[in-house]
């Protein structure tokens, strides 16, 4: 559909099924985020309020619920969008396949951002204060933007074709913000705006920053979508929502004429001011930093104006499926990219960021013993690629080995990998390095380390599902059990200091090396809750992939140093206990949960839903 409004979405969905109404006053402080919830987990439809205490506007969540819904919503235009960047890796696609380039040409002819002076979002004027101060878990610093376009120019270039839009969290009330005249601004490492902001910051001149929420969808997905440099994301909105981008400006401010709302603002030289925490879609809070922050100058609205939002926690949520369609679009656009990958994985079971499974060709010496060599080339050239390099671990193996083999199968890659991989030569640590800024797996924000393990060749063993009859632990571990083949999971005493926790570790591998049967128990993974961790697969890459920092936490069996390489034999070991300085888990509020269920009882709006 070529939707110009928020609201003719809604009339879409609502026509479609795919939408109720809840008029009973709901929330925003816990309540609204705690029924997208529930309503999300049930693959239920998206959620328009129409009476949200304390605001002067109706709010929309779960609009990309389901990966069916938010098909739907981009259908046809996403096939021309595909077929667009199809037609980039291929530029000889045009004549092989003329009818699908000609869908792809259409997608070229919207990306074009139009100026008009017909800006529905400059009708009306409000204050923050009347928004929905949607908060989503107790521990939460204030309201937030949950589904912001933050638009920035370029400080020396002026081109809307060196503009950024991104998705940057915006903290609307709490900590120190003057109401309605301040708001927080958080942005990550490797992001557009925070160049932007560098050369402002250099200049010494603020920032104008315009915040765009609601508008087409196709605006918000373009906001997320990891664009090669140069391609402005307005080009990308306007080719996705089949309709090209309308804009003007006000008071020397970028606005988009089809968002529902308009903040302007500017983020005032060298001044910073605390931000959050915040429940993040790693399943943990990111907590309190000092961030930027806006002067907000306007918020402009346009007549019935809809405030749509999403809540983030712990895979799987609302975003996976923004996810899932990125990795739909861009699937092509790897091999453009990167050339000799065949195929990556952002797992988000593991909070997308911190495991990447990927495969690759193995070509380099082929008359010698098949090992990672080629391998290591490709891991260097995603380590250093966009926002794959906020990458913690990446697991990568030979194309030739298994050709059929799906990256997107979390436990068959994880299986064939520990078939094969040598520890002694296959891993590669990056010590004190950038890390992304929403993992606290380590005890400074930004700073971490990073793992790449490469396996090529034949099966060197094969993995277990039982333990032998002698087989025991050191002292103080209990409760092994099988996560999947050959990888085991125990339970350790709990973590106090790396010096303690070394020792328990040294005296966990130095028993298992004389245990039987070690060469088909590769991974053991040290946790708090191992019959959590072995609950599911997802559970385990959660756990093992989030709570540990490969230089601090990873061990092996006869570990040794070899001309500045580390290696060990089987098995390697992953401390994912949970230390001092993690984040807490986010967990809902019982009695907010409890209070959901009048919605869902006979007569509610969420009765035969819940």
């Amino acid at each position: 559909m070529k939707f110009t409004s928020l609201r003719q979405t809604v009339q879409f969905l609502e026509k479609q099924g795919e939408l109720i109404q809840i008029t009973q006053e709901v929330d925003p402080h816990l309540e609204m985020a705690e029924i997208t919830r529930q309503v999300h987990d049930a693959k239920g439809p998206a959620l328009l309020f129409t009476n949200v205490k304390n605001a002067g506007f109706p709010a929309l969540s779960n609009m990309f619920g389901t990966y069916e819904r938010t098909l739907k919503i981009f259908e046809p235009e996403l096939q021309h969008v595909k077929a667009l960047v199809d037609l980039r890796s291929d530029p000889f696609a045009l004549l092989k396949t003329p009818g699908k380039s000609l869908g792809a040409l259409k997608a070229l002819a919207h990306a074009m951002p139009v100026r008009s002076s017909n800006a529905k979002v400059l009708k009306h004027q409000t204050g923050i204060d009347q928004l929905p101060m949607i908060k989503c878990w107790s521990g939460d610093g204030g309201g937030f933007v949950l589904l912001p376009q933050v638009f920035s120019k370029d400080p020396d270039n002026e081109s809307i074709f060196k503009s950024n839009l991104g998705m940057y969290r915006i903290q609307m009330s709490g900590n120190a913000y003057e109401p309605n005249r301040e708001i927080g601004l958080h942005y990550q490492l490797h992001r557009g705006i925070g160049i932007h902001h560098k050369k402002a910051l250099e200049q010494n001149v603020a920032l104008r920053v315009s915040i765009f929420i609601g508008g087409p969808p196709a605006h918000t997905l373009a906001a997320v979508m990891p664009l090669p440099e140069g391609v402005p994301e307005i080009a990308f909105a306007g080719a996705l929502a089949g309709r090209n981008f309308r804009y003007t400006s006000k008071n020397g401010f970028f606005i988009s004429n089809d968002a529902d709302f308009c903040i302007t603002g500017t983020v005032v030289p060298n001044k910073t001011k605390p931000e959050g925490p915040f429940g993040d879609h790693l399943g943990y809070y990111s907590l309190e930093h000092e961030y930027p922050y806006l002067k907000v100058e306007s918020v402009w609205h346009r007549p019935g104006a809809i405030f749509p939002f999403t809540v983030v926690g712990r895979p799987p949520q609302e975003d996976s499926n923004f996810g899932r369609l990125i990795h739909e679009i861009t699937r092509t656009a790897i091999a453009d990219t990167l050339p000799g990958v065949t195929a990556v994985n952002a797992v988000d079971d593991a909070g997308v960021h911190p495991l990447l499974l990927a495969k690759a060709h193995e070509r380099y010496l082929p008359y010698e013993t098949r090992a990672p060599r080629e391998l290591l080339t490709h891991a260097n050239a995603i380590m250093g690629t966009g926002q794959l390099s906020l990458a913690k671990y990446l697991f990568i193996c030979a194309h030739e080995d298994n050709p059929g083999l799906d990256v997107n199968d979390e436990k068959a890659f994880f299986i064939h990998m520990l078939e094969r991989v040598d520890f002694a030569s296959g891993l590669h640590f990056f010590t004190r390095t950038t890390m992304d800024t929403l993992d606290y797996s380590t005890s400074r924000i930004n700073a971490g380390s990073k793992l790449v393990v490469a396996a090529a060749g034949p099966k060197k063993r094969k993995l277990a599902t039982k333990f032998a009859d002698d087989f025991s632990l050191a002292e103080g571990f209990f409760d092994p059990g099988f996560a999947a083949p050959g990888m085991v999971v125990v339970r350790g005493p709990k973590f106090d200091s790396y010096p303690s926790a070394k020792k328990q570790i040294n005296n966990l591998k130095n028993h298992l090396q004389f245990q039987s049967g070690l060469e088909s128990l590769p991974l053991f993974v040290v946790v708090d809750d191992a019959g959590f961790a072995r609950k599911s697969f997802s559970n385990f890459l959660w756990v093992t992939f989030l709570r540990s920092n490969p230089s601090h936490d990873i061990y092996g069996v006869k570990e040794k140093m070899v001309f500045k390489h580390w290696g060990c034999a089987e098995p390697l070991i992953i401390d994912a206990r949970i230390k001092p300085f993690h984040s807490p888990v986010l967990e809902s509020d019982p009695a907010t949960v409890e209070g959901v269920k009048r919605l869902a009882q006979k007569g509610g709006p969420l009765f035969n839903i819940l």
